[in-house]
C-alpha cells in the first residue's frame, strides 16, 4: 500500500475494522500513536501478531516520514519548546527558564519535603498567560497518594490573581488505586490532551504504588519493566503533544553510602535515564527548602533556596 494512501489506522496493512476498533478502544487512535508503539503493545491491545504489528508500525512510520533529521531541523523544533514557571525565579533560573515541555521533569525528596506543594503550584501556573510564565493550558493530575487538596489550589490561585473556581475547572484529577490503574490513566490521557487543551501532566507520585505492590528482589524485574513502560508512554505524550510532564518520586536511604547524603530516589537506572531533568528537594530551617538540580541535558548542576508558604512557592 502506498504511503500516500495511508491516512487512518484502518489503512495500515493487516489492520481490519475489528482490530482498528480494539486499537482505538485501547487509546491508539492516530498514526502517531501506532508509529511510536512497540509490537508487543499492539499485540496486547488488539491481538495483532508480531509480524502484523511490525508491518503496521513500519507503514505508519513511513507514512509520517519518521526517520533521520539534521541537527539544524532539530534546532528549529527546539525553538517550539515551551517553559513553565515554577513560581520561583531562582528555580526557573536553575532550570534555564522553567520546566520544559516535550520532556519529563522529576522531583524527589523525603516525606514532607514539599513535592506535592510544587504539584499544586504548577497545576495553577500552567494556566497563566505565556508572558507571565504559563502555557495557557489545562492540567491532568494523576494522584497515587490521595494527597490532592483543592483548597491549596484555591489559595495559590488567589495569590496569583486568578479565579479559584475557574482554575479548578481546568485541573482534571484522577486517583490511581494500583499500578495497573495508574498506567491505564496515563494511557487514557492521550484521548483528553487535545480535547481539554492539556499542557501539563502531573503524576504524584510515580513510584508509590509500584513500590507497595512489587516487594522483594523476586519482583524487582517485573516492577522495573512496568515502570519503564509507564515512563516511556509519558514521554511519548510529552513529545507528541508538546506538553510538560512533571513527576514526583519517593526516596530511600542507601545503606551502601558511607559518606555524604544517603538519600536515593526510587526507580533505579530505569527512572534515572528516562527523566530529562531531576531535582532533589530537601528540608532546611523553618519553612525553607533547598532545591538541587541533579541532572539536566542543558543546565549545569546547582542549587537554590525557596520557601513553601500558604500562598505557594516563593523565593
Amino acid at each position: 500500500m502506498a504511503k500516500s494512501k495511508i491516512q487512518e489506522i484502518e489503512d495500515l496493512p493487516g489492520v481490519g475494522e475489528l482490530a482498528a476498533e480494539k486499537l482505538k478502544a485501547a487509546g491508539y487512535r492516530t498514526l502517531e500513536s501506532i508509529a511510536t508503539a512497540s509490537a508487543a503493545e499492539l499485540n496486547e491491545a488488539a491481538g495483532l501478531g508480531e509480524g502484523t504489528a511490525t508491518k503496521a508500525i513500519g507503514a505508519a512510520r513511513e507514512a509520517l516520514e519518521m526517520g533521520y533529521e539534521t541537527a539544524a531541523e532539530l534546532a528549529e523544533k527546539r525553538k517550539l519548546v515551551g517553559r513553565l514557571t515554577t513560581g520561583s525565579k531562582e528555580v526557573d533560573k536553575l532550570l534555564g527558564g522553567g520546566i520544559e515541555t516535550q520532556s519529563i521533569t522529576e522531583i524527589y525528596g523525603k516525606y514532607a519535603s514539599g513535592k506535592t506543594q510544587w504539584c499544586f503550584q504548577t497545576a495553577v501556573t500552567v494556566q497563566m498567560p505565556k508572558d507571565k510564565g504559563g502555557l495557557e493550558g489545562a492540567c491532568l493530575y494523576i494522584d497515587s497518594e490521595n494527597s490532592f487538596r483543592p483548597e491549596r489550589v484555591a489559595a495559590i490561585s488567589e495569590a496569583l490573581g486568578l479565579n479559584p473556581e475557574e482554575t479548578m475547572k481546568n485541573i482534571y484529577v484522577a486517583r490511581a488505586y494500583n499500578s495497573d490503574h495508574q498506567i491505564l490513566l496515563a494511557d487514557k490521557a492521550n484521548e483528553m490532551v487535545k480535547e481539554k487543551n492539556i499542557k501539563l501532566i502531573i503524576v504524584d507520585s510515580l513510584t508509590s504504588l509500584f513500590r507497595a505492590e512489587f516487594i522483594g528482589r523476586g519482583a524487582l524485574g517485573e516492577r522495573q519493566q512496568k515502570l519503564n513502560q509507564h515512563i516511556h508512554r509519558l514521554q511519548t505524550l510529552a513529545d507528541k503533544h508538546s506538553l510538560a510532564v512533571y513527576i514526583t518520586n519517593q526516596v530511600m536511604d542507601n545503606p551502601g553510602m558511607l559518606f555524604g547524603d544517603p538519600t536515593t530516589p526510587i526507580g533505579g537506572n530505569v527512572l534515572a535515564h528516562a527523566a530529562t531533568t531531576r531535582l532533589y528537594l530537601r528540608k532546611s530551617k523553618e519553612d525553607k527548602r533547598i532545591v538541587r538540580l541533579v541532572d539536566s541535558p542543558s543546565c549545569p548542576e546547582g542549587e537554590c533556596v525557596i520557601k513553601i508558604t500558604p500562598n505557594g512557592i516563593k523565593d
